[in-house]
């Protein structure tokens, strides 16, 4: 395969601009001019024309919960999108109950208590109205949070004396002190006692989400899923051997599961870039009100990863979750660590958080798209005096700190290009400008897209750059990035992707 006549970025240093590039198998094996490519045309089994518009190296999101991704295209959508209120969130689920036998569960995603017209969480009792025969979950956007019907309380084994697990919130009636089915943080307690879909269930909608993904540009993702397991990893290998999903898929380990892997010995130091396991994630939440894990933990659990060889990657927020990430992360530099550990989100930096993340030696992973998809409720819900602090990657960025970019999706749209586009604007869909100071050029973002997310998940020497020898992900744009206004950045198509030299995806086909 033989692309010419693009305007080639190529996240090489040194050679940044290019405007052939020759794939033979899964590698590239020649970048250069026009002039120079004249000698391969013939021996290439497929010439692209680019036309002058722009090729860069795959996307990678480097942060995405790719299963909940791929259930929600089965599920009851309540996003802003879709819903303007409780009654709209209430009709959809009925209309699913409809078509639901007795008691079925139901899975419902993506409400925003900020863009509801009641602006407030549904209650259990408002669920039942909707479906009082089938056990309902209704996942918040952040994915957080959910509600539960009182069929689902009954099943999952939540009473009135229910004990909160560590870290975690059960909203209650506050006269009769009854759950009033939101729950906050409970993933933990609720894996096992939801049916989890069978391989062949999930066959359809992860081929669907990953033709979705690769029709974006995105060529690889790192599954950042807390409760990754051994039998999820099981689950992703099997759809690898189906073909269902066509991108390379690094595997986080939720922390619980360490231990299960060590003693297994599944994907350790594997040399596989289709599927691969990555670092141990670390939750650092303050949802319930106080740091947890505690500091100390938190200094412990990320001490003892990195002595088993773990590349640790921190769940961090708010400000007091990222500063103690940093702290822990320092104190394996302090001791000699060479690992890549990783802080996930800093959504909140002060000044003086900022330095500790820079002094921490941390690859910062985060996500501009939350600034496109939230900044209105950003700015309605954060105090003026911290409103700089959101989302500095400019800050990072100047300070020399390595950025990587993910979408957390099913949390937000997976779409790179909204991403790019409020990291160098910092605007969000409603044109609300957040923290302008913390924006980036236009190749600082594409480059936290594709070589900064290669380089968190440790695989900068195989992808993330075109460059001769390296694995042929590329994404073909529908116009030249560099010559338009910003404003178009959210309007950009892709003509094609291609994953280890194949054509994941083609505009012509259609």
């Amino acid at each position: 395969m033989l692309f010419v006549n693009c305007r080639v970025l190529t996240m090489d240093d040194q050679h940044p601009v290019a405007e052939s590039v020759a794939i033979t198998g899964d590698r590239i094996t020649w970048v250069g001019s026009d002039r120079d490519s004249e000698g391969l045309v013939s021996g290439a089994n497929r010439v692209i024309n680019g036309l002058g518009r722009t090729l860069i190296p795959g996307f990678h999101d480097a942060h995405i919960h790719f299963l909940a991704y791929a259930a929600s295209f089965q599920a009851v959508d309540c996003r802003p999108s879709s819903v303007s209120s409780i009654l709209d969130i209430k009709n959809s689920i009925e209309d699913r109950a409809q078509s639901t036998r007795s008691g079925q569960w139901i899975h419902a995603v993506g409400y925003s208590e900020f863009d509801l017209l009641e602006g407030r969480h549904p209650t259990r009792w408002e669920l039942d109205q909707a479906a009082p025969d089938n056990p309902v979950r209704l996942i918040h956007r952040s994915g957080h949070a959910c509600v539960l019907n009182s069929r689902a309380l009954d099943v999952v084994g939540i009473t009135n004396s229910t004990p909160e697990p560590p870290g975690s919130t059960i909203l209650r009636d506050l006269k009769t002190g009854a759950p009033n089915g939101m729950l906050l943080e409970m993933d933990d307690f609720l894996e096992g006692k939801i049916p989890a879909p069978t391989i062949q269930e999930l066959a359809s909608d992860v081929a669907e989400a990953s033709q979705a993904l690769a029709s974006l540009g995105i060529t690889a993702l790192q599954d950042a899923t807390p409760s990754n397991s051994i039998s999820r990893w099981e689950t992703f290998v099997a759809l690898k051997s189906d073909d269902a999903l066509s991108q390379r898929v690094t595997f986080m380990i939720g922390g619980e599961s360490t231990t299960e892997f060590l003693r297994s010995g599944v994907g350790r130091d594997s040399k596989d870039m289709n599927l691969r396991v990555g670092a141990a994630k670390l939750m650092v939440t303050k949802t319930s009100g106080s740091l947890f894990p505690d500091v100390t933990a938190i200094h412990e659990t990320v001490n003892k990863l990195d002595n088993k060889g773990f590349q640790v990657a921190i769940h961090a927020v708010e400000s007091e979750a990222v500063s103690a990430g940093a702290e822990a992360i320092a104190l394996t530099r302090a001791s000699g660590s060479q690992l890549r550990h990783r802080l996930e989100h800093c959504s909140e930096m002060p000044p003086v958080t900022l330095e500790q993340v820079v002094a921490s030696g941390a690859v910062v992973v985060t996500q501009p798209g939350f600034v496109y998809a939230s900044g209105r409720r950003y700015l309605a819900e954060t105090a003026a005096a911290n409103q700089p602090w959101l989302y500095r990657i400019g800050g990072l960025r100047k300070a020399g700190t390595m950025l990587a970019f993910g979408s957390d999706a099913p949390v937000i749209d997976p779409n790179p290009m909204l991403g790019i586009y409020s990291a160098v604007s910092r605007k969000s869909q409603d044109g609300d400008v957040v923290a302008f100071d913390e924006s980036i050029c236009l190749h600082d973002a594409l480059e936290a897209y594709t070589l900064g997310s290669a380089f968190a998940g440790r695989m900068e020497s195989h992808l993330g750059a075109i460059k001769p020898g390296l694995l042929a992900d590329m994404v073909l744009l529908d116009r030249d990035v560099t010559t338009i206004e910003q404003a178009e950045l959210t309007e950009i198509q892709v003509n094609n992707t291609v994953i280890g030299g194949a054509m994941a995806w083609d505009i012509e086909d259609q």
